[in-house]
């Protein structure tokens, strides 16, 4: 495989084993330009937090509405952005790589392909071609990106550790250029993924993960939050109508604005 160039070859060279990218998800424009505007120098997308600023939950999406939101956030920030993509909206490997190659086109720097179709996990054969597909899209189209490959055994019932393993090692070869298994939550299965593969490995963290030195020291190259941090967001909202309705006061509200100012500053002001 040639090596990437432009955007995607910057956005890769953020990826160092033990020194890992925090990468986190912003969920709309706004997240995106205030996760800027606090020193993050790449973001992704999250397509849980997506759909709730639409109230939906995910893989409520359509492909179109996907790719105006990652244009749309792409264009906010000048750091790269890459996509959770979920399956690429498509089953076969053409359906994927013309996906990718839509992708591509929308100024992000990155995306992820996941092995899951909606409803069931992939046969491997088919898994990794769908894979091949994607990052032959995403690396010799006009726009290239870096391509993460998504295992999704341990978030979809099937706990099992080293059948993750093996799809990681074949996306791998298929030629993704960073590996994703979220629901690798302890610094032993981390470290059992990371010395298992050679590629850049992305480490999902969440309430109850260890802590970023522990997984940096597992070897993971990035960190990511997924759609957490819209919960955060969403929480925040909830806290606060509670408080009124139930109480008549406004704490909520006071304790946020101690962050006005940031925020204001992220919007321009």
């Amino acid at each position: 495989m040639a090596p990437l160039t432009g955007k995607a070859a910057q956005f890769l060279a953020l990826h160092r084993p033990g020194e890992p990218l925090l990468q986190p998800n912003a969920f709309d424009v706004g997240s995106a330009k205030i996760l800027e505007s606090l020193g993050f120098v790449a973001i992704a997308t999250t397509s849980s937090g997506f759909a709730g600023t639409v109230g939906r939950l995910d893989g409520q999406m359509s492909r179109d509405e996907v790719l105006a939101h990652c244009a749309e956030v792409s264009g906010a920030v000048s750091i790269p952005v890459a996509a959770d993509f979920e399956n690429a909206f498509a089953d076969d490997p053409s359906g994927v790589a013309d996906n990718v190659g839509r992708a591509a086109a929308t100024g992000l720097a990155g995306c992820s392909v996941e092995d899951w179709s909606g409803s069931e996990i992939y046969e491997l054969p088919r898994a990794v071609a769908r894979i091949a597909a994607a990052a032959d899209a995403a690396h010799n189209g006009a726009t290239q990106l870096v391509l993460t490959a998504r295992a999704e055994n341990l978030i979809r019932g099937r706990d099992d550790l080293a059948d993750t393993i093996a799809r990681l090692q074949a996306y791998q070869e298929a030629g993704a250029d960073v590996l994703f298994a979220p629901g690798v939550r302890t610094v032993e299965a981390i470290k059992a993924v990371t010395s298992s593969v050679d590629a850049p490995v992305n480490v999902l963290v969440s309430a109850g993960a260890p802590e970023v030195a522990e997984v940096a020291a597992a070897g993971a190259a990035r960190i990511s939050v997924g759609g957490s941090w819209a919960i955060v967001a969403y929480a925040a909202v909830v806290e606060a109508a509670n408080e009124l309705k139930d109480h008549g006061t406004y704490g909520a509200v006071t304790r946020a604005f101690g962050s006005a100012s940031a925020i204001r500053s992220a919007f321009g002001a």
